[in-house]
Parts: structure tokens; C-alpha cells; sequence
């Protein structure tokens, strides 16, 4: 009787949140029902979308602060941390320069843009874009530095909030058993702000509806009509990186199946597609490599780190965006013009980490450095952005899951007999709360004053 009672609640609360999902589904449907039939109505319905969004990133500074505090606090070799944050960076680096590659052979077969008319008025669409250029690569290395110690947390930036939370947790550290007191507090912080999340995601049904429908009543079907090739070539290359490439590091070198691993994350894939925001994933995404047995330190900075670095659908975009843009304008490049161009997005892409509608910013201040004549160009996808956008938010969210896994398996911060144990259901993730019941306290075993034991990993 006993061991019934275990079983019994997680499939309650399953329930209640499967509803709550299968109300997401058909919100998203109204809302391209919506944008077809009522453009003008659809695009008013925009501040629904947005709010939501707004209320999932208002979560993500406190989510990564305690995140990485709890994970870093409670080990005791900072040598980990950076290897992690080491092995996390040359990643990504190889993964962008691998999207790149991938974008640029597939944009130089499929030639989308030829035929196109660049008329005055998408010269103009496309130099407004400019006024949302990203920093460039001093600003933005600068920008990782908070005005103050609370402005990382007001101003939502996510690696000003990496940095302040990598200090405390390293201060705590070595503060050794009192920091103790602080790390409580920290996890009953992190336990509330994860509850609000839980809270805040019952409004996802509405966020999506409103979100969907301005998407769908901005764009028209002309403008999918017209662009369609571009559109379609995007998402299968987007959809082969993610399955051929991502998929096989994952079973060689993680020896898992990356289609378990998506039906695990079903409901991030499902609320990113809703919203067009990778960022409203962030802290389930954070919550669920946790719950799968991946290490806090390495969940900490892998995840934040990832959303700001590792852009595998943003690389492939700027890339068949940027060819797409050169045909249609009549000046195609060379293969010796291609590389320097995207090699300068790959940086410039870095600076326009966290901005919504990150990709077209990024591009158009891109082609506004380094090749002005592009510029003109990019009014002709501005229509189909949002929709483009839809693909990259997918892809980069696959990509820094998987990415999490890898680095867990590659710094032996990874419970291999719980990943198995998740995937298969055995161990349902806890959508009330988004925290495991059975979580330790990470300050239970901090050494007494001059003792030798290693701190708990958390």
C-alpha cells in the first residue's frame, strides 16, 4: 500500500498540466485561424503574446542566480567550474562554425533569391532594420559588467546576472560552513521562484493565442507565398542539423536517442513554437537537465552560457539570409566573399545575445558594417521573420539541450542510471513545482570548520 502512494501523485499532477498543454495546442490553431481570417484584429492581439513572454523573462534573472549560487556554492573545487565553462565555450564555438557551414552549402544549392524585385519600398523596410543594430564586440564585452550588483536582476541581461551569480557562488565557496546560512536561504528562494514560474505558465494558452495570431495577421499569405522556398529551405536545413548532426554526437558520444530526449522536452519545444522565443524555455530547460541528472554547475553555466553563445539556428539563418538577400539584389558573392562576411556575423551575432528578434538585428547590422550594399535587401524577409524565427528559437533551444547533456557526459557531472530512469518515465518531472521532492539540502553536507569532507555536490 505503501508504494502505491508514490505512483499515484505524480500521475495527478501529470494530468492537470497535460490539459493545460492540450489548451496550448488549440490556442495556437485559434490564433492562425484568427490571423487569417481578421489580420487587422490578429495584429492588435500582439500585447498578449508579448506580456506573456515578459512574464517568463521577468523568471529568468532570479532562476539562473540560484541555479548557478546552489551549484558552484556547494562544491569544493572551483577548478570544476572552469572546466566546465571551458569545455562549454570551445563547444560552442565548433557547433556555430558547423551551423555556418551547413547554411552556407545548403544556401548556395537551393539560390532562393533569384527573380526577387527590390522595389524603394523594401530598400526602406530594410535600413530600418539597422536602427535595432547589435553592439558590437567591445560593447557587448563590456556590457557583461553590471552597473550595480542589483541592475544585473532589474535589467534582465542574461550574462551580467552569469556573472554576478558565478561571484557569489565562488564567495560562498570559500566561505566554506558559513556561507551555509546564505545557501539555505538561496534554495527557498530558488523553491518560490520556481513556483511562480508553475503559476505563471498556466497563462501560456492565452500568451499563445495572442502571440500566434499578430504573427500570422502581420505577415499575410503573401508574403509565405512569395517566400516560401526561403522558408522551407530554412527549416529542413534546420531540422537535418538537428537530427543528423545533433543527433549523432548525442548517441556517440552521450549514447542516447535524441528523439527520447525531445519527447522529454515536448513542452518547451511546444511553448517556444507558441511564443517565437527560445527565452520562455530557459528556465524549464534549466529546471528539466537538472531533474534528468545532469549536475547544477554544469546546468548553471551550460544553459545561460548556451542561450548567449551557441546560436546553431541563428548561424544557419544569417547565413542563407545573407545569400538570399545577395541574389535577389543581383550582386551574388563568391565563395572568397561568403566566408569573411559570415565569419563577421559569427562575432557580430555574439553581441545580440537576449534581444528578441535577435537574428535580424544581428543581420542587418552585420550587412550594414561589412557590406552596405546588402542593406537594401533586407526588407524582402522582414514579412517572414517572425516565422523564421520560429525554426531558429527551436533550434537553438535543441542545440543547448544537447549541449547540456554532452558537457555532463564529458566532465562526468552526468547520473547515467537517472537519464535512463527519466527518459523512460520512471521518474516524472514535477510540473507544481519544477524542483524534485526528494532534493537534499545543499548545505547538509558542509564540512564543520577544518574538516577535510568535499562539499555535497548539488
Amino acid at each position: 500500500m505503501a508504494a502505491s502512494t508514490p505512483d499515484t501523485a505524480p500521475a495527478v499532477k501529470k494530468d492537470r498540466t497535460h490539459y493545460l498543454y492540450i489548451a496550448v495546442i488549440v490556442a495556437v490553431a485559434l490564433g492562425i485561424t484568427v490571423g487569417l481570417v481578421a489580420p487587422d484584429f490578429a495584429v492588435e492581439l500582439k500585447p498578449i503574446g508579448t506580456g506573456f513572454v515578459n512574464l517568463i523573462k521577468m523568471m529568468i534573472s532570479p532562476i539562473i542566480f540560484c541555479t548557478i549560487v546552489l551549484g558552484i556554492g556547494s562544491v569544493r573545487k572551483a577548478a570544476k567550474v572552469g572546466a566546465v565553462g571551458g569545455i562549454a565555450l570551445l563547444y560552442f564555438t565548433i557547433m556555430s562554425l558547423v551551423a555556418l557551414g551547413i547554411g552556407l552549402v545548403v544556401g548556395n544549392i537551393l539560390d532562393p533569391g533569384t527573380g526577387l524585385a527590390v522595389t524603394d519600398a523594401v530598400k526602406d523596410v530594410g535600413h530600418a532594420q539597422v536602427d535595432a543594430e547589435a553592439k558590437d564586440t567591445t560593447e557587448f564585452l563590456l556590457g557583461i559588467i553590471p552597473t550595480t550588483f542589483v541592475s544585473a536582476f532589474t535589467e534582465g541581461e542574461v550574462l551580467q546576472t552569469l556573472l554576478i551569480a558565478l561571484l557569489a557562488g565562488f564567495a560562498l565557496q570559500a566561505m566554506g560552513p558559513a556561507g551555509a546560512p546564505v545557501l539555505r536561504g538561496v534554495e527557498h528562494i530558488q523553491r518560490l521562484v520556481f513556483r511562480i514560474l508553475a503559476m505563471v505558465m498556466w497563462a501560456a494558452p492565452v500568451g499563445a493565442f495572442g502571440a500566434m495570431a499578430a504573427v500570422v495577421g502581420s505577415a499575410g499569405v503573401d508574403a509565405l507565398k512569395d517566400l516560401a522556398l526561403l522558408m522551407v529551405g530554412f527549416y529542413i536545413t534546420c531540422f537535418l542539423f538537428v537530427i543528423v548532426v545533433l543527433g549523432t554526437l548525442l548517441r556517440i558520444i552521450a549514447g542516447l536517442n535524441i528523439l527520447t530526449l525531445f519527447k522529454y522536452l515536448g513542452r518547451e519545444f511546444l511553448l517556444i513554437l507558441s511564443t517565437s522565443s527560445s527565452e520562455s524555455a530557459l528556465p524549464r530547460l534549466i529546471a528539466k537537465m537538472e531533474h534528468l541528472g545532469i549536475s547544477k554547475p554544469v546546468v548553471g553555466i551550460t544553459v545561460p552560457t548556451g542561450y548567449s553563445f551557441n546560436l546553431d539556428g541563428t548561424m544557419i539563418y544569417m547565413t542563407m539570409a545573407s545569400l538570399f538577400i545577395a541574389d535577389a539584389m543581383g550582386t551574388p558573392m563568391s565563395i572568397g566573399e561568403q566566408i569573411p562576411l559570415l565569419l563577421f556575423l559569427f562575432v557580430a551575432s555574439k553581441g545580440a545575445a537576449g534581444v528578441t528578434g535577435a537574428g535580424l538585428a544581428t543581420l542587418a547590422g552585420g550587412l550594414q558594417s561589412h557590406k552596405p550594399a546588402l542593406v537594401d535587401g533586407i526588407g524582402l524577409i522582414v514579412g517572414i521573420d517572425r516565422f523564421m524565427s520560429e525554426a531558429r528559437a527551436l533550434t537553438n533551444f535543441a542545440g543547448n539541450a544537447v549541449a547540456t547533456v554532452l558537457i555532463g557526459t564529458w566532465t562526468k557531472e552526468i547520473d547515467r542510471e537517472r537519464v535512463d530512469q527519466v527518459l523512460a518515465g520512471h521518474l516524472p518531472f514535477d510540473e507544481k513545482t519544477l524542483l524534485d521532492h526528494d532534493d537534499e539540502d545543499v548545505t547538509a553536507d558542509i564540512p564543520e570548520q577544518g574538516g577535510e569532507k568535499e562539499l555535497a555536490k548539488a
